[in-house]
């Protein structure tokens, strides 16, 4: 009896031990993959990120359907001269009839060309924005630029997220000045930076220099 509860106790034992080596595997995997997953999410947010970030520069630079260049339009080719008839032939004076009242007709233009050119194309926004800060003496936030421009501007929607973008690609190409102030930030026209008011000397007179 006693070597049947020893041998019982070393299965217990092995198996007992595999399961442990088992789960701790199990966990060792279950924390690779977790840090995987963790990464992979880290990147889909970066991507994600620079994708609103892109498209609001993009809509910033204007580069929209509304500056497509026009379609080009299709020349209506002149009907053919058909040759003259012979005196007495009345069919073939009949054929003419047709002919010369095609050559009467005016071509159609493109309704396409037609709209395009009656109406002028709307402003850019980093042009609306660039315009605003040289009016300004004073800072002005993203937040009050877009609410300046959707006063001066109704028909237009303009949104603080997309001035914002436009406002620091403005920085980055040295056409206007960024300052923060605590935890606001301001922006100035780059023709605006503030310059010290030196006070001018008087020259000295004449009669103080004989």
């Amino acid at each position: 009896m006693a070597e049947t509860s020893t041998g019982t106790t070393d299965v217990a034992s092995q198996y007992s031990a595999q399961v442990a080596s088992d789960l701790e595997r199990n966990l060792k995997e279950q924390e690779r993959l977790s840090g995987e997953i963790e990464a992979l999410q880290a990147q889909l947010t970066a991507l994600q990120h620079n994708q609103s970030v892109l498209a609001a520069i993009q809509q910033a630079l204007g580069t929209s359907a509304e500056t497509a260049a026009p379609a080009p339009v299709t020349a209506v080719p002149a009907p053919r001269k058909k040759p003259a008839a012979r005196p007495g032939t009345g069919r073939q004076s009949k054929a003419q009839k047709p002919a010369a009242a095609a050559k009467k007709r005016p071509a159609k233009k493109s309704t396409t060309t037609q709209a395009t050119t009656s109406q002028p194309a709307a402003p850019k926004l980093v042009a609306l924005v660039r315009e605003h800060l040289a009016d300004q003496r004073e800072p002005r936030s993203a937040a009050e630029v877009a609410t300046a421009l959707e006063k001066q501007h109704p028909e237009r929607t303009i949104k603080t997220n997309v001035v914002r973008t436009t406002l620091e690609g403005l920085v980055a190409k040295n056409q206007a000045q960024r300052s923060k102030q605590g935890s606001s930030v301001f922006y100035t026209s780059a023709g605006a930076a503030a310059e010290p008011d030196v006070p001018a000397q008087d020259a000295p007179s004449a009669a103080g220099g004989e």
